[in-house]
């Protein structure tokens, strides 16, 4: 048994989902989601193998089928070499085969997680009765649902007004470069721009419904925690089949949900926890909100997930004129500041780098430095703290050597008792780099301007189109903030929570970049599309976008049965209906039939 014990593990390792290499170790957890799933890599792996497919297979006709259960057991257990059995001399609650008191896992239950949830409608106080799809049960429904849909009233929009849509305009490779705000509900738009822009999208932005009681755009009132999930789920999903390998999604979110949707976003299915680029706090009401009961929030969140982490980067803000006078010295190669040599905060020990702990040999006649020990060059100098310990410099020797003579300075400085001598060594931090461009500064994890106020959003729907139904509109420039250093010209951009259109307002006030909005409540016509067009004229851009919209379910049915005169004729027509439409999933079909 030992022997089959190494034998299947070996075979596992070829699943590279499943072996982590730097800790030598299985990851269990995943392998029993892929056993539940009936994963089909895990599969062809386990039926490569004569033992494996003999004793966790049953042969079916010609079908093998997993015995799931007896291969979690045997991972669980490993005892399968008697007549061990699993049903232990305790009675209690269990998960899995373990009673709930051995075991301290904390389980969030969340019952409609294999489940889809259409979640469409066309004002924000309508009702519906959400049907949950399930992903085995009611698979029919859900290929329809998820089957590309026709998009329709295709119109361009430019700063003379309307004009007819000849034809798309592409790029060589044969993506659409244009902008897009389709109106229809979200779910299936995302699944209707698959065949054109799976991979194709740099950056997904979204401001989605927070799920909290005073929402302004709410479904069913407010969603239970179970009900949003599945929401959210579901389009974030297929949305993310529409990124880039290097692309990135952005998610406004607040404390209510904050958690529960950083759950979902780290399920391995989802972006995974190891993409998790960072959350950042943006501080949009300093005040706070008044009408809080305990705490007045003054901020909300911004989860940042890349599609793949190690493709992914991102570029630095500005630097503020303030920030500019700090590099207040300049030589022949332009302005710089003095910025200690010796690492400092994270990572600083010796430990850390070993191979940045090296001598640097400085001349004080000369005011040169070497890595040499040579005749007047007889200070030497090493990175320690003022009380001794040894750190580490900021470069490695290559560096150092490249970069000595044009920025590298040693000073002598007056401290008293210092175990790391009279003389510091320091790098000219440049304000332009090599290419004469600018240093940019990394994006931190809190963001306060008064440009990210809820009442600057206001101000700027306001502008465009003179007035304001929405609670709380996000304001262009914090969006533009995240387009700036998360996409580069020529990129697409996709929200397909569209509101009142400040993502593509913001899109066409950068550079060079494209839009693709989704909404599907009925202030598109009165809001979102007047504040685009608004954009193009008040700011006087040149650019066009096109709008279109889903085409609606069954509308020539619709109008085919409006159109009989008869029981005959109806009878008639039922049949090609039952054969070709997506008939109510409420009705019987065949009863009705």
């Amino acid at each position: 048994m030992e022997n089959f014990k190494k034998a299947l593990l070996d075979l596992l390792k070829k699943d590279s989902r499943l072996w982590d290499e730097g800790k030598k170790e299985l990851n269990e957890t995943l392998l029993k989601d892929l056993i539940d799933k009936l994963d089909e890599k895990l599969i062809e792996v386990l039926l490569s193998d004569k033992e494996t497919n003999k004793k966790f297979f049953v042969k079916v006709k010609d079908v093998y089928v997993l015995k799931q259960n007896e291969l979690k057991f045997f991972i669980d257990e490993n005892k399968l070499d008697n007549s061990y059995t699993q049903y232990q001399n305790k009675i209690g609650l269990k998960v899995g085969n373990k009673l709930l008191s051995e075991r301290d896992e904390v389980v969030l239950d969340w019952p409609f997680k294999d489940c889809v949830l259409e979640g469409g409608m066309t004002k924000e106080d309508q009702k519906r009765n959400e049907i949950f799809f399930n992903e085995i049960l009611a698979k029919d429904e859900i290929d329809r649902l998820f089957d590309p849909k026709a998009l329709v009233n295709w119109k361009r929009y430019t700063a003379k007004g309307e004009e007819k849509i000849k034809a798309l305009k592409r790029d060589k490779d044969g993506t659409i470069r244009e902008n897009l705000i389709v109106k229809g509900n979200n779910l299936l738009v995302l699944h209707s721009l698959k065949e054109q822009f799976t991979g194709k999208v740099k950056l997904i932005y979204i401001d989605p419904p927070y799920n909290r009681s005073s929402d302004s755009f709410n479904y069913n009132d407010n969603f239970n925690h179970s009900t949003w999930l599945t929401f959210m789920k579901n389009r974030i999903k297929i949305a993310k089949e529409l990124l880039s390998q290097d692309g990135a999604i952005f998610i406004s979110i607040d404390e209510i949900e904050l958690e529960y949707l950083k759950t979902l976003l780290d399920d391995q299915n989802i972006f995974g926890r190891e993409n998790h680029v960072g959350t950042i706090s943006v501080v949009n009401n300093l005040k706070g909100r008044s009408d809080d009961q305990f705490i007045a929030t003054a901020n909300e969140f911004l989860l940042v997930y890349a599609k793949n982490k190690k493709d992914f980067s991102m570029k630095g803000f500005e630097l503020s004129e303030t920030q500019r006078k700090e590099y207040d010295q300049e030589d022949e190669f332009g302005r710089f500041k003095e910025v200690g040599f010796r690492k400092t905060g994270k990572g600083w020990r010796r430990i850390d780098r070993r191979d940045m702990f090296y001598p640097i040999y400085y001349n004080p006649n000369t005011n040169e430095v070497s890595l040499d020990k040579k005749t007047g060059f007889d200070i030497e100098i090493l990175p320690l703290t003022r009380e001794g310990f040894e750190g580490r410099w900021r470069w490695g020797r290559d560096t150092f050597l490249k970069n000595m003579r044009k920025d590298i300075l040693v000073k002598k400085v007056r401290e008293m008792r210092s175990k790391a001598g009279p003389y510091r060594v320091f790098t000219k931090m440049r304000l332009n780099n090599d290419d004469g461009e600018t240093r940019t500064l990394l994006p931190k994890s809190i963001w306060i301007d008064p440009r990210y106020d809820t009442a600057k959003g206001d101000r700027d729907l306001k502008e465009m189109i003179g007035e304001n139904e929405f609670e709380n509109p996000k304001p262009v420039d914090f969006v533009k903030d995240i387009i700036k250093i998360a996409s580069d010209e020529g990129d697409i951009i996709v929200d397909f929570f569209a509101g009142s259109g400040t993502s593509g307002q913001a899109v066409m006030e950068s550079k060079d970049r494209y839009f693709i909005l989704c909404e599907q409540l009925d202030y598109i016509d009165s809001i979102t599309l007047p504040r685009l067009k608004a954009t193009i004229k008040k700011r006087k851009i040149d650019n066009t976008f096109i709008c279109l919209e889903l085409a609606k379910w069954n509308e020539e049915a619709k109008e085919k049965i409006l159109k009989a005169k008869s029981l005959t004729e109806l009878e008639k027509l039922f049949d090609e209906l039952y054969e070709r439409y997506f008939l109510n999933y409420n009705v019987k079909t065949k009863e009705f039939k």
